[in-house]
Formats: C-alpha cells, structure tokens, sequence
C-alpha cells in the first residue's frame, strides 16, 4: 500500500489563485473550497491511493515564529482566502479522509511524522508527500519517501533530490539555512546562491562541518572568500535558519496506519456540505460511500 499525505494548506491556495470566483447560496466565496473538493475526489478515485490524510496550518503562525521575528505569518493573505480556512478543513472531513489541523505546529511537520511514523511499517510501499514545498525534500528516503508535485505530477525521489538540489535529503535543512526560503520568510546569507551552497554541503554535509576559513576548503569554490566572509559573520544566523526550516517528526498524531485507510465519504456530510457550497456535481462521481450511524 501507499500512504498519501497532503498539505492541504498550499491545495488550498492552489485552488484559491487557479479557480474561478464563486459564491454559495448565503452569499459567501466558496470557489477555491469547491474546487478543492474536486482535486481531492479525483485523486481519491486513483486505484492506487488507499490511505491518506490532509494536514492544514489551520492558523498560519506556528512555534518558528516565537524562534524569528520575520518568519512568515497570516498577514497579507486575502479575506477571500482566509474566510475558507475553516470551510476546507470541513471539506476534507466530508470527503472521509483523515484530517490534521495543525496550530503550534505546520502542515508539513505533520507530513514530516507521518512519513517517520510509517515509511518502515508492514505492508507500507511508499510514502508520498504531496506537496512541492522545497523543505519537505528532506524527508525523502530512497524511493520509500517520495514528493509529489501533483499539479505538475512530478515525482522527487532520493535521486530526484541530488539532481534538483545538488545535496542529500539530510542537507536540505542546511541548504535553506543558507539560501534562504523566501515562502517561509527565512533570509538565508548575503552571497549564498544555490550554486556555491550545493558543492560545499555536498562535500561537508552540514554548515557546521564548512571551516570559517576558505583556505582550509577541500574543494574550490568561485567567490570563495566573500562566502567564507558572510559565513564567519553570520554562522549563528544560518544555524537558526536551519533550525527554521527543520522539520518536526513528533507531531503527537493520533491515527494508526489503519485509521488512514479511506472508506469512503460520509454522506449525510457530504451531502450538507454540497448544499452550503452550491455544489451540484460532485455528490454523483463519489466512488464509494460510507453510511452514518443514524
């Protein structure tokens, strides 16, 4: 089996800046909820999606932000958008698949503790995390541990990671500590580029193995001593960087692998959803049904 765990926070946005506008019979912008649905039930409907759950940064600031003041927060978002949080969390619930609202933790921790959880467990294949976010890649193992970018279905794997970054999955978390990870607010150091950032780490693996002076490196770098400059100066900021943008496995989930196995959408919740959304169609494509105690 293949577990599939979503983050449900960028399907969201996804859906809010790829949809069209669309308002429910109370007046109230549904459209990127509704369109939501309609990417979860497909993907539902795949022969090879049978376990899966859906994390959402149910509010925006998590614990990062206590750690640094420019981390990113909610501010700025849409009142369109914001207004759906709760509503999309509501959708997936309807849909029958397992939900994690996420508050002092994010959305991609949770995918982070489920693909620790569960990527050695009996009769488990493959974990795939579905989203492009740059910071899940260090959660990939080999191919047990995949990402998956479903709008452009692109698969990352161990090698994918090497090829797209240039470092292993482990290094990624020093790779953002140092180039930065602008979606998430966290700066990085002035003249480290992805380029230079890649062949050191992946000679020395982690920042902190990169000595303070240049003529001690074991490779050549271009620009070597402007880096070597920033780094010395500003080693304590890349550490917290990195910390930033380490993801957290020990999200206290309280689903067992058994629990994550999807049979089928309520359907007295489906059905109310459908009626709040103004949504039509979808109740006649749901491939399977799972009847409510009266």
């Amino acid at each position: 089996m293949k577990i599939h765990a979503v983050d449900g926070t960028y399907e969201l946005f996804r859906a809010f800046f790829g949809a069209p506008s669309a308002r429910g019979p109370d007046g109230r912008e549904v459209g990127a909820t509704r369109a939501f649905l309609r990417s979860m039930l497909a993907m539902l409907r795949s022969d090879d999606v049978t376990h899966v759950g859906v994390a959402f940064d149910t509010v925006i600031e998590s614990f990062r932000n206590d750690m640094f003041a420019g981390y990113k927060t909610g501010d700025g978002i849409e009142p369109a958008l914001k207004s759906q949080f709760p509503l999309v969390e509501q959708a997936a619930a309807a849909l029958g698949m397992v939900v994690w609202s996420m508050v002092e933790f994010e959305a991609d921790d949770a995918l982070a503790t489920v693909a620790a959880r569960f990527a050695e467990s009996p009769g488990v294949e493959q974990v795939v995390l579905c989203s492009p976010d740059k910071d899940l890649a260090q959660c990939v193992r080999g191919d047990r541990v995949v990402c998956l970018d479903r709008m452009r279905k692109n698969m990352l794997d161990q090698d994918g990671v090497r090829a797209k970054f240039g470092v292993e999955p482990a290094s990624i978390p020093d790779y953002l500590g140092l180039v930065g990870d602008s979606a998430d607010g966290i700066p990085g150091l002035p003249r480290w580029g992805a380029k230079s950032t890649a062949a050191l780490l992946s000679h020395y693996g982690q920042l902190d193995r990169i000595p303070d002076d240049e003529s001690e490196w074991e490779i050549k770098v271009r620009g070597a001593a402007g880096l070597a400059k920033s780094l010395r100066k500003n080693r304590q900021d890349a550490a917290l960087y990195r910390d930033l943008a380490t993801l957290r496995s020990d999200v206290p989930l309280t689903e067992s692998l058994a629990d994550l196995e999807w049979r089928g959408a309520p359907r007295a919740d489906l059905v109310a959803l459908c009626q709040q959304l103004g949504e039509r169609t979808i109740l006649d494509r749901i491939p399977r049904w799972l009847e409510q105690e009266p």
